[in-house]
């Protein structure tokens, strides 16, 4: 019997994995509609929410700094040797502009993102949901999924957006350091070519899209750690799945966003 004929060994392989992966959809769905479910019910743990915002940006913002830093040198020194061929150096710092304010400063910063607080939401609820943690919350009659995941996510969902925007920045000023490795030019020159094509509808669609990216992160680093299986294996399962899923997300998102863009 040939491996791919009907009720071979490879097929029920096959059908096994999507039904996993319908089954990991519908129940991320589920999660997801209880998030705003339990959003808008008291009561709001103002206190538990700050904290979540220090920590996502804590953990985050020197990474994304000097990435972004980075970023906007590489992407400069690289783009220089083509624009000179065509004796076009003066749009050199438009383009980098616009490209770092429209894909690369919100896909990077949220990838970061997903790789650092993703998979500490996962490990840190996962090991949660080990010790029983979780489960003591529900006895002592708290509710651990307002405690527990609706502050992550608002703080993912309001913090990764601030966190991009200080990416762009950074980006924009590793930029200008590397124009001035070959020239010099200055600082309110730099600023005006740069912004001169950045308008509103280059900046909102960014903007808006980062929102999304920092939703998805939360919701799926949350989820695999409040469903996470248990033993030491299932909590880094939990923050690999967070990583892997998120990023991916990230990736979809931003071909939807930028499919809508693209009509305006």
């Amino acid at each position: 019997m040939s491996l791919f004929e009907p009720g071979s060994a490879v097929e029920e392989n096959i059908g096994k994995g999507w039904n996993v992966f319908f089954k990991q959809v519908a129940s991320l769905s589920i999660f997801t509609m209880r998030f705003f479910r339990e959003f808008w019910k008291p009561p709001y743990e103002f206190g538990e929410l700050a904290k979540q915002f220090y920590l996502v940006g804590n953990r985050s913002l020197s990474l994304v700094g000097i990435t972004a830093f980075i970023m906007g040198i590489v992407l400069t020194v690289q783009s220089r040797p083509t624009l000179a061929e065509f004796g076009a150096i003066s749009w050199l710092p438009g383009m980098v502009a616009i490209s770092i304010i429209k894909e690369i400063g919100p896909v990077i910063t949220a990838l970061i993102c997903a790789g650092k607080v993703g998979s500490s939401f996962g490990a840190e609820l996962g090991s949660m949901k080990v010790t029983e943690q979780i489960d003591a919350m529900e006895v002592s009659g708290a509710n651990p999924f307002k405690y527990l995941v609706v502050t992550r996510v608002l703080a993912t969902t309001l913090m990764i957006p601030l966190l991009v925007i200080f990416a762009d920045f950074i980006a924009l000023a590793g930029s200008y350091v590397a124009v001035n490795f070959t020239e010099h030019m200055s600082v309110p020159l730099f600023i005006s070519l740069g912004l001169d094509n950045v308008d509103f509808l280059t900046i909102m669609p960014a903007f808006v899209k980062t929102i999304f990216f920092g939703m998805a992160i939360g919701i799926v680093g949350t989820y695999e750690g409040y469903n996470s299986g248990l033993g030491t294996e299932g909590v880094g399962k939990a923050a690999n799945s967070a990583v892997v899923t998120g990023s991916l997300l990230i990736f979809v998102i931003d071909m939807i966003a930028v499919q809508i863009a693209s009509f305006f």
